[in-house]
């Protein structure tokens, strides 16, 4: 298979199309359902297909004994499986997140192993939410708190460096590792100085290109790289897209990303008579978004679907 950046080196200047997508919840749907979902997208043929991972999330039991119990589990499970179905289906490379969240380091080299024998390449690297309903992210025991420190582990097991063995192996894996950036900071950083910093660490750690959060302001993301360049990081910075599919997105997105909506596109949905009419307003958006940003010359327009092709489709139909 090939890597991200490879596919990004071949395509000589020309921007490509990708996506993002989540496993089903537990019970929900099926991965046929799942595939069959996002086919009509592969018409356009994109080189590669993120794949989410979900940590885990906690809730209270009631017990038959009228006690109570904390119970763990993970509402989105099957991602190495999901992205194994997409390699065979559509003969694309997938991109599977791999968290700090919910994972020690043993846990992290063993999912390493069995991507890279799975023969994937590919992996963006995370530190992941805040496990729920907590409202602090903690690292599992003997876990990684920062991304930085998981690109580490995935940058020297490319170097047959395995945890606790104190010579380097000759077999070593090679992965393409992607980072997560935020053109509007990440909530949790203190300013965007400060966020650049955070990021700077993962380049530096290995890091080979990066995917932003969603933003609906080019210019965010115009100056974004340009502080990026000027703290010397110099990997591709892809943009992430999500176009806007109802009225109440407009509310939840900045909630869920922390992401600002531009007057102009917040009045023209807020005042559209129905969620069909507010779905035309997002998608004309998202197309002007991507005409601007492939004039620019990004390398790519990274598209968050929620597993739905639909408004997608009907962005990139007019853009590629």
């Amino acid at each position: 298979m090939t890597k991200v950046t490879d596919h990004l080196k071949n395509a000589q200047g020309k921007t490509i199309f990708s996506i993002e997508i989540i496993p089903p919840a537990k019970g929900s749907n099926s991965i046929e359902e799942l595939l069959t979902g996002i086919e009509p997208m592969m018409e356009l043929k994109p080189p590669f297909i993120d794949v989410t991972y979900h940590r885990e999330e906690y809730f209270i039991k009631d017990m038959p004994d009228g006690g109570k119990k904390e119970v763990k589990t993970r509402r989105r499970p099957g991602t190495v499986g999901i992205c194994s179905a997409i390699m065979h289906k559509f003969n694309v490379d997938p991109v599977p997140h791999v968290l700090c969240g919910g994972f020690t380091k043993e846990d992290t080299e063993d999912l390493l192993f069995d991507l890279n024998y799975l023969g994937i390449d590919n992996v963006m690297a995370l530190r992941g939410d805040i496990a729920k309903p907590f409202n602090v992210f903690k690292p599992k025991s003997g876990g990684h708190a920062f991304a930085s420190e998981l690109i580490g582990q995935i940058s020297d097991l490319n170097k047959g460096k395995y945890l606790y063995d104190e010579e380097p192996h000759s077999f070593k894996t090679d992965f393409c590792i992607g980072a997560a950036a935020y053109p509007e900071k990440h909530f949790e950083a203190v300013d965007l100085e400060t966020d650049l910093d955070f990021l700077k660490k993962k380049i530096d750690a290995g890091a080979d290109y990066i995917v932003t959060q969603m933003f609906f302001n080019n210019s965010k993301y115009f100056d974004f790289v340009d502080k990026c360049r000027a703290a010397d990081i110099s990997v591709p910075i892809i943009p992430g897209l999500k176009v806007l599919a109802n009225k109440r997105q407009m509310e939840i997105l900045p909630k869920l990303f922390y992401c600002d909506m531009p007057d102009e596109f917040k009045n023209e949905v807020e005042n559209a008579a129905s969620n069909e009419i507010a779905k035309e307003i997002g998608i004309e958006w998202c197309v002007h978004q991507c005409k601007e940003l492939k004039e620019y010359g990004v390398p790519a327009l990274h598209f968050y679907t929620m597993s739905k092709s639909s408004t997608t489709l009907a962005v990139a139909q007019k853009v590629f």
